[in-house]
């Protein structure tokens, strides 16, 4: 049976100018530094991003908690957003592996208020633990795809600076960010320390994200990514798609938000169906369903009988995200399917 699979962007299979690419990458041993192709993705992230040095690791999920391990020391806490990914969707990797304990801060819409965050850094107390390091999240993935402004994140930036503590961005999405506003990906890195950005959601490549920091970061960050067992050999096939994801996928995410807002204005005028249409701002896109008196389970299996694949998010709500597999004809027929179910 052929879905109309709205669960995620991670679902998004390479394309054939990338399956070509990897059948026909240059690689080396990477542990050596001897990949040329993983050298090459990593210098092109690294000047993409703002930032001196890049690293190639298997997941976002690997990108975060080595730039934890790396900026934080046992003992130390971790201030971030309440529902950040690297605290609900890590696996409570944070305090598993770097020993550091999280003190989070209810955001709005995702976004914390910068004040907030100067009232959680610690003062230098003896029973007090070190601030470690400061977590953001752009685009917010449980704040359904929301960007958190610039000037927010310059704020916290000047805060942290004055407090000397680092900052890291989860930027799994941040390159939908960049194109819904229309500011390039480096005024957002501009206000971090380190980030992290997936190749494998909306870009399509098929495995990977890249750490990017400075010279030094970058240096321990790939001992911690050895330490974990993410030091690979001849890499250069997974590296290959990811240049094409950073060449040629990022204009192409503007259609995925085009398409989440069309299904948010579809769904919208669907009965006893609830969506902040004006809310969706890249390829996320949440819908309340409790008037319809259907638990998320019972929906979500009638949407699979109907071949839509989604995901349940919180108590009554689902999410849906658009990528480069959902055209406008598939919204529109899933639609068409979703008002028969309701």
């Amino acid at each position: 049976m052929t879905y109309i699979d709205l669960r995620s962007d991670t679902v998004t299979k390479p394309t054939e100018e990338m399956r070509q690419a990897m059948l026909t990458a240059e690689v080396g041993d990477d542990v050596y530094g001897e990949d040329p192709t993983i050298n090459r993705l990593e210098a092109l992230a690294a000047k993409m991003l703002g930032k001196e040095d890049a690293l190639f690791v298997t997941s976002g999920t690997q990108g975060n908690q080595v730039a934890i391990l790396t900026h934080c020391r046992p003992g130390d806490e971790l201030i971030l957003e309440a529902e950040a990914h690297i605290f609900l969707y890590e696996g409570g990797a944070a305090s598993a592996l770097a020993g550091v304990q999280t003190r989070t801060i209810s955001g709005i819409k995702g976004e914390m208020d910068p004040l907030a965050i100067k009232k959680a850094i610690r003062g230098e107390d003896i029973h007090y633990p070190y601030s470690g390091l400061i977590c953001l999240e752009n685009t917010h993935n449980k704040a359904g795809g929301k960007v958190v402004p610039l000037q927010t994140m310059k704020e916290i930036h000047e805060i942290a600076r004055e407090k000397d503590v680092p900052i890291h961005l989860d930027g799994a999405r941040l390159f939908n960010a960049a194109v819904a506003t229309g500011v390039p990906v480096a005024d957002f890195t501009q206000y971090v320390d380190t980030v992290q950005v997936c190749l494998s959601k909306g870009l399509s490549a098929p495995v990977g994200s890249i750490l990017a920091g400075n010279t030094a970061f970058i240096k321990e960050a790939r001992k911690w990514r050895k330490r974990l067992g993410g030091g690979l050999r001849q890499a250069g096939v997974l590296a290959a798609p990811g240049i094409i994801a950073l060449e040629k996928m990022i204009n192409r995410l503007k259609e995925d938000h085009k398409n989440a807002q069309l299904l948010a204005e579809l769904l919208a005028n669907v009965p006893r169906l609830h969506v902040d249409v004006e809310g969706v701002e890249t390829n996320i896109l949440l819908c309340n369903i409790k008037e319809t008196g259907l638990s998320n389970e019972e929906f979500l299996t009638k949407l699979k009988d109907a071949s839509i694949l989604a995901g349940p998010f919180d108590d009554g709500i689902i999410r849906f995200v658009t990528h480069r597999e959902v055209t406008s004809e598939m919204v529109e027929a899933a639609v068409q399917k979703i008002k028969q179910i309701v």
